[in-house]
């Protein structure tokens, strides 16, 4: 028997998604604050809902074309 209902949101820590998108907290707080991924807060802790780190990843891109053609030294970075 699953731990899960249907229809049931699953929420993730800070630390999780971190290990989920392999970056440091730090850069999950900047997504939070920043508004990129959605999150809801308990008392002084983020809880991430799974389905908003999923959209957020299946969103996520390779700007390699746009950095190459300005030269710059983001190439490679995923940005939304």
């Amino acid at each position: 028997m699953s731990s899960e209902q249907p229809g049931r949101v699953r929420f993730l820590t800070v630390a999780e998604v971190a290990e989920v998108m392999r970056v440091s907290k730090m850069t999950v707080y900047r997504l939070l604050h920043s508004g990129e991924m959605p999150a809801v807060r308990v008392g002084r802790s983020f809880r991430v809902p799974q389905d908003a780190l999923d959209h957020y990843l299946s969103t996520a891109r390779l700007d390699l074309a746009a950095d190459e053609d300005e030269g710059g030294p983001r190439a490679g970075r995923l940005s939304s």
